[in-house]
């Protein structure tokens, strides 16, 4: 074979690896990421025993022991749902705070993962340029 035509051969090949390669590391990048979803989507669709992550604002919250019972609502205060959580708990947790959990359905009613329970720290997003 001609010495020319065997490097464009190989170059064929090696191109075509690095776009199936580049492929796969894509696809592989999007489908691994669990995207948070709402209270209401959560609400809507939820299958018992799957988990989910999800983000919302506490309202109606009542620790009793250390147990932690909420309500997790969506940004616009549309729909909420129940969460019981037992694990530690975040110093900034309170109402009216923006929240990620892992929680699972059971009943009606949704249970956090231990160690799941993160605080968005409103400060981080003010804008610093206007006085507090």
């Amino acid at each position: 074979m001609d010495p020319a035509r065997k490097r464009t051969v190989r170059l064929i090949v090696a191109l075509t690896a690095a776009i199936f390669l580049a492929g796969g590391l894509m696809y592989t990048s999007f489908s691994a990421g669990d995207p948070s979803v709402t209270p209401s989507k959560l609400a809507a669709s939820a299958v018992p025993g799957k988990s989910y992550q999800v983000t919302g604002k506490v309202s109606a919250w009542k620790k009793q022991g250390s147990v932690q019972r909420f309500m997790l609502r969506d940004r616009d205060g549309a729909r909420a749902v129940p969460v019981t959580y037992d694990g530690p708990v975040p110093d900034p947790f309170r109402n009216g705070r923006e929240v990620i959990i892992t929680v699972r359905k059971q009943g009606t009613a949704f249970v956090g993962e231990k160690d799941s329970l993160i605080t968005k720290c409103p400060s981080k997003y003010e804008n610093k340029d206007t006085p507090a």
